[in-house]
């Protein structure tokens, strides 16, 4: 199964518009179902995602990203976190999301990337983890 990783459009324009800090803001992951349809043209803001994931061992709304990092060479923009586990979960998950929780609600709180599995990925009373490229969650390339 392919996994693979895409940054919503709309996330560079809610860059530009917000005070959205990728280090310092409280950036949260959450699972969905295959439910969910990711519209990585027109997906701006949490209130977009729908089929959240739910079961034993998982909390609504997701994990806190911790030891998160960017940074800057050759022209490459470059975000890191530390991976995410929820342990001794029970749970079926097709995508993760990653949005910046900081906002006071979801219709302001903007989606920065989602996550395909390529399938639904299961746990059942184990841990769920997602482990992070070495080269970072993603790039972006400044041309």
């Amino acid at each position: 199964m392919a996994v693979t990783a895409k940054v919503y459009s709309k996330f560079h324009l809610s860059a530009l518009t917000t005070s959205l800090n990728y280090t310092s803001d409280t950036i949260k992951i959450m699972l969905c179902t295959s439910s969910y349809t990711p519209n990585q043209s027109t997906d701006q803001f949490k209130s977009s995602v729908t089929a959240e994931v739910v079961g034993t061992g998982y909390t609504a709304t997701g994990a806190t990203l911790a030891s998160k990092t960017s940074a800057t060479a050759a022209l490459v923009a470059t975000f890191d976190a530390a991976d995410v586990s929820w342990s001794t979960s029970t749970i079926t998950a097709r995508y993760a999301v990653i949005y910046d929780s900081t906002p006071a609600s979801d219709a302001a709180r903007p989606l920065i990337c989602y996550i395909d599995f390529g399938a639904d990925v299961v746990s059942s009373g184990g841990t769920f983890t997602i482990t992070f490229d070495t080269l970072g969650i993603w790039t972006m390339t400044v041309a």
